[in-house]
């Protein structure tokens, strides 16, 4: 079994850490008597063993029951490492959906929202001399209401059973459990900010205090940190700032080594991009009274993303995304990749067949992928899984953890776009009813509050509000080898070329934009399209469309594929889909990962068309 090893925070890494991945004791409480009983108490043996980060409907958790349970409890038995004589910070990268944690049968949190880190200082719940390994215990209870329509589940299904789009459930904890010391002042928030027109980076830290007596210090003890910032090796940066406050610590530094930026200097060739997937790498040290109290590594990519003219640009060009649908499944491991190396193979698979992009679907990904999509060369819209039904108490909801998720992801330059809403999902009635129109706006403008530096996509498929792309999905291609689909095909391509139809209600038989809103101009990308279902066995298999051997295959997907690059107004697209993913069968990969055609003529298709509209700029 994998206890995925790898460290989980890629973008706040500090020496110290400790996995908590692995055999923990396990109940389903389908009675929900375990917080009455007091199940979290030292000695409450649990009944059964799973494998921690993998979900119970899952074959690698040791479980694999994907029926209904939706209360369930975690224990385990730790010792803190005896070089540890600093604070104790206890991690969930992220459970489902809302979690109690208890430290020696104390509760210590509770957090609501299934996507987003948990995290609490649990120092003076660790009980007897803990510094010199006497054993603690942590208790985790989750609650994952399965019918509750209201709760961003994204692709999970709500019924007993997967069907169509829906996957099977996950329950309570799905991504990486850690412990790590920190000092009573550490970093608590980084926040880097790329501006490549200036040739620097704004750097932006909040310092945390963690014991109560700081607040009472803070002017007394003299703080400070010091940033280093190196490129392939090179020494760029190297200086020490006195910290007057814990927040809004702002240090603004030159990393390309001129004032202004253009395309013909020496920092171009430093800034990231799919194909030059450069990256600075930043160390900062904090220091109390000239003392190291903490360190954190970390890294960032100098790119710029910006909308000019109904196109989209990286740094200061045109560029076309071809992206591919993601859904971050896997048959063994359901949401939680079976292992670092998965999120490597699926980059590195959607790159051979000729795309440079991801549209991570209804899912805010583990940051490991994230990681990995800036090291490799890799787009990436970062994307809410949504919920179905509105109501007010779902949208506060909502609008929380989405916005955790926009602060957790800010700093990886893979991340070009934001995609809060999707086909109306939780906000059904979005076209003429105003509070849900309003809720779509809020969340457009707090991600503006949070983050100017990136478009977002505000109801992606259909009936849009204030949104920085048109994006239109279309599955109403036609079949080129069907005689009575023949008009649907030409209907098609006529529809990819023109702007009036494509801003028709022809793709979905639904308005692009909601009532009171309208096109201003925005790049117009076909954000779904394809969902070709391809070399499957199984009777009860979905796609959007059928293709019954690899050259009929081929033929379609070269019909969508080339009437989209062929147009001269769609600026980006993302096909349907990377795999296929349990009944649904339309991937170009099986669900484990196979290729159903060579890559190879996936990618000539892709490479035979210059988009026209970059060409033309």
């Amino acid at each position: 079994m994998s206890v995925r090893n790898e460290y989980p925070r890629p973008q706040i890494q500090r020496e110290k850490w400790m996995n908590l991945n692995g055999q923990w004791q396990f109940s389903f409480d389908d009675d929900f008597v375990g917080l009455k009983e007091n199940w979290q108490k030292p000695g409450f043996e649990l009944d059964m063993k799973i494998e921690v980060p993998f979900a119970p409907e899952s074959k690698m958790s040791g479980i694999g029951d994907p029926s209904r349970h939706e209360h369930v409890w975690y224990k385990r038995k730790f010792t803190v490492p005896s070089d540890w004589d600093e604070e104790v910070v206890l991690h969930i990268g992220a459970a489902d959906y809302i979690t109690k944690v208890f430290i020696n049968g104390n509760m210590l949190t509770e957090h609501v929202g299934g996507n987003v880190p948990i995290s609490v200082n649990i120092t003076d719940a660790l009980v007897g001399d803990w510094k010199n390994g006497e054993e603690q215990e942590v208790a985790v209870y989750c609650y994952d209401p399965s019918y509750d329509e209201s709760i961003p589940r994204g692709k999970q299904t709500w019924t007993d059973e997967s069907h169509g789009i829906w996957y099977t459930r996950t329950t309570g904890i799905w991504q990486t459990v850690w412990l790590e010391p920190v000092s009573e002042y550490h970093v608590d928030r980084l926040k880097l900010t790329p501006d490549i027109d200036k040739g620097v980076i704004e750097i932006d830290l909040d310092v945390a205090g963690t014991t109560t007596k700081v607040p009472e210090r803070r002017f007394q003890d003299k703080l400070s940190y010091n940033i280093k910032i190196s490129f392939e090796g090179e020494l760029i940066a190297d200086q020490r700032v006195l910290i007057t406050e814990f927040s809004n610590n702002k240090q603004v530094i030159d990393v390309f080594g001129l004032k202004s930026f253009n395309g013909l200097s020496h920092g171009f060739r430093r800034c990231w991009s799919p194909e030059n997937p450069k990256l600075f790498d930043l160390e900062i040290k904090l220091f109390k009274n000239d003392v190291e109290v903490d360190k954190i590594d970390s890294y960032f990519g100098m790119r710029k993303v910006s909308i000019d003219n109904g196109q989209l640009y990286l740094n200061n060009r045109p560029y076309y995304p071809k992206l591919i649908l993601d859904q971050g499944y896997w048959p063994e491991s359901l949401m939680t990749a079976p292992s670092d190396q998965a999120f490597i193979d699926d980059i590195n698979f959607t790159k051979a067949f000729g795309f440079n992009g991801a549209r991570k679907h209804q899912k805010i990904e583990d940051p490991r992928f994230l990681y990995w999509a800036d090291k490799i060369g890799f787009l990436v819209t970062g994307e809410m899984a949504s919920s179905s039904v509105y109501t007010d108490q779902g949208a506060l909801n909502y609008e929380r953890e989405w916005m955790e998720a926009v602060v957790r992801d800010y700093n990886h330059p893979s991340i070009i776009a934001w995609v809060p809403f999707n086909e109306s999902w939780g906000v059904p009635n979005i076209r003429d009813n105003k509070y849900q129109q309003a809720h779509t706006l809020s969340v457009y403008h707090l991600i503006k509050s949070i983050d100017q530096t990136r478009p977002v996509v505000n109801n992606d498929g259909w009936v849009l509000t204030e949104t920085d792309i048109c994006a239109i999905h279309c599955y109403s291609h036609g079949n080129p080898d069907r005689e009575d689909e023949q008009d649907k095909v030409e209907f098609f391509k006529r529809f990819t070329k023109e702007k009036d139809l494509l801003l028709s209600t022809y793709a979905a038989d639904l308005p692009i934009f909601a009532d009171g809103f309208e096109y201003k101009g925005q790049p117009i990308m076909l954000t779904e399209v394809g969902g070709i279902a391809y070399q499957n066995d199984e009777s009860a298999s979905w796609g959007y469309t059928q293709a019954n051997d690899e050259d009929a295959f081929l033929r379609q997907f070269e019909h969508v594929i080339g009437s989209i690059l062929e147009s001269p107004v769609v600026s980006g697209l993302c096909y349907t889909q990377l795999t296929d993913v349990e009944q649904e069968t339309n991937g170009l990969l099986t669900y484990d990962r196979k290729p159903k055609v060579d890559p190879e003529k996936i990618k000539k298709i892709m490479d035979k068309w210059r988009p026209r509209i970059v060409m033309d700029n």
